[in-house]
């Protein structure tokens, strides 16, 4: 009798350790979709899930990009400003996030953290909402149009991600270059995407960011990926250890 209760823990056992190495190579051959539509809209794909962030009216700083018209499970918007938070023309009906929180879909968790987005306090243009979440085994965290440092509390909240989204254009809104390097060594991410910054889809009559070289300039030193598309397939396993940026190009 004892013999045939040890033989069966140890099929029991046998069989959890193949269900885990089942889960965990199912989960390291999973990847995730990014698709930068210009300005601080990305369209993240993965784990049967598309979240879209921060869709945009074309105008200013937009002017010339597309209206990323793309149908999603989920919208998550850092403001309600016309350059991050327009969603009357988004097809469907995805469920929208905007305000700091805890948010369930499907399975998944989106966390809302509220960071000021201007350099006043929030007084002139009120709290800007970074969001982070885990998406095809990969940690995001998307700042948005984040311009105050980053709290002991915030940073708490943050942890370590392996995709960090960062505006980098500077103007009143969002980090310049130093305080987005500032906002880097803080979080200390493996890969680095840069956002919010100056590109020929501007008016410059109407556009009072930076060009990517300037936040590129001061970040000697850390590995730059440029992609010849608007659109990269990410892996967990092949992320940097030590921290890269990578450039989109539409």
């Amino acid at each position: 009798m004892k013999r045939r209760e040890l033989m069966g823990y140890a099929g029991a056992g046998l069989l959890a350790s193949l269900c885990t190495n089942f889960t965990a190579n199912a989960q390291s051959a999973s990847s995730l979709s990014i698709k930068w539509f210009g300005h601080t809209c990305f369209l993240f794909t993965g784990s049967g899930t598309k979240i879209l962030t921060n869709p945009f009216k074309p105008g200013g700083c937009t002017a010339k990009y597309e209206l990323p018209n793309v149908a999603t499970d989920l919208v998550a918007i850092s403001s309600q400003l016309l350059d991050e938070g327009y969603v009357e023309k988004l097809p469907g009906s995805p469920k929208l996030v905007f305000e700091p929180g805890i948010y369930k879909f499907k399975g998944m968790q989106i966390q809302g953290i509220g960071i000021d987005h201007d350099r006043k306090g929030g007084r002139r243009f009120g709290i800007n909402t970074a969001w982070l979440w885990k998406q095809a085994g990969i940690k995001i965290l998307h700042l948005g149009g984040a311009a105050a440092p980053i709290s002991i509390e915030q940073k708490i909240l943050m942890g370590r991600p392996d995709v960090a989204l960062i505006p980098v254009g500077g103007g009143p809104k969002a980090y310049n270059p130093q305080e987005a390097k500032d906002a880097i060594k803080i979080l200390n991410p493996k890969l680095i995407i840069p956002t919010h910054y100056r590109t020929q889809a501007a008016d410059l009559q109407q556009c009072n960011i930076s060009p990517l070289d300037e936040f590129l300039n001061i970040m000697q030193g850390v590995p730059v990926k440029r992609h010849n598309s608007h659109t990269i397939t990410i892996r967990l396993q092949d992320l940097p250890e030590n921290g890269a940026i990578q450039v989109f190009q539409l």
